[in-house]
């Protein structure tokens, strides 16, 4: 397997493998992919993907990279290609990151207005709605419940989400990433999933048991913290590392796909 090397930023700078099968990504416009904006910035965008047939329900993918411009939805073109081809309508968003005018709390903003502009488009039902998030991504996937204004979430699936800031913060998580993102005027209480449990909505948190990027501890005390109060939240521990998780030709991402699957029944 080629493999493509990335450095995340994290503390020492590890370089970290690269599934090349994950960041390999067509042309939207040779793939019949549509692009819908929600804003007058180029980052201000969605890519739907549609199944032939009636779709199932909506996926919205929200890729990762610790909120850093490096790093962009390319990176969601695999799933979501590989969702669409399992009945899904998957929504793959752009938004502002950090070093492209993004930071706290301009990037929660932006993917709550993605998600709204996806439920306004005339053709698309809404009432299956989940979010599917890695690391970073896992962490907005999470926030957004109860941000969008047009549209319900009906459910989220974590892949090794960042979800518990405040820890990530003091682990130097992405090489400082967290506050990166929340600069200087952003309010980590605001940003952190762990300060809105419980969520009205099931949450599904996947994670590689081998993550050096994300620990898994970040998942276990999210869960831990949600189901005890109350909330419906499950841990899906898997083997292998952080990207192993976004291998549409991985076991672990079929096992992905079969929570979505699930929460959509």
């Amino acid at each position: 397997m080629d493999r493509r090397r990335l450095l995340l930023g994290t503390a020492g700078a590890a370089t970290l493998a690269w599934l090349g099968a994950c960041s390999t990504s067509s042309d939207p416009k040779e793939s019949g992919v549509e692009t819908l904006t929600y804003g007058d910035d180029p980052s201000q965008r969605v890519e739907l993907t549609r199944p032939r047939g009636e779709a199932k329900g909506v996926v919205v993918v929200i890729h990762g990279g610790f909120w850093r411009s490096q790093y962009d939805l390319s990176l969601g073109r695999p799933l979501a290609k590989d969702l669409a081809a399992h009945g899904w309508l998957a929504a793959n968003i752009e938004y502002r990151r950090v070093g492209d005018g993004g930071g706290w709390p301009t990037t929660g903003d932006d993917v709550a207005r993605a998600i709204d502009a996806v439920g306004a488009t005339p053709d698309v039902d809404t009432s299956t709605l989940l979010t599917l998030g890695h690391s970073a991504g896992g962490h907005l996937a999470t926030w957004v419940v109860g941000r969008t204004q047009e549209t319900a979430v009906t459910g989220v699936v974590s892949q090794a989400g960042v979800l518990d800031l405040s820890a990530a913060r003091s682990a130097g998580l992405g090489g400082g990433a967290v506050d990166a993102l929340l600069g200087s005027g952003g309010d980590l209480r605001d940003a952190d999933p762990m300060s809105r449990i419980p969520l009205s909505v099931p949450v599904r948190c996947i994670h590689g048991r081998d993550d050096a990027n994300v620990p898994i501890s970040q998942s276990k005390d999210y869960v831990a913290a949600a189901t005890k109060a109350g909330a419906d939240a499950t841990l899906t521990e898997v083997d292998g590392d952080h990207f192993v998780l976004i291998d549409v030709r991985s076991d672990v991402w079929r096992r992905t796909r079969g929570l979505l699957d699930d929460l959509a029944a």
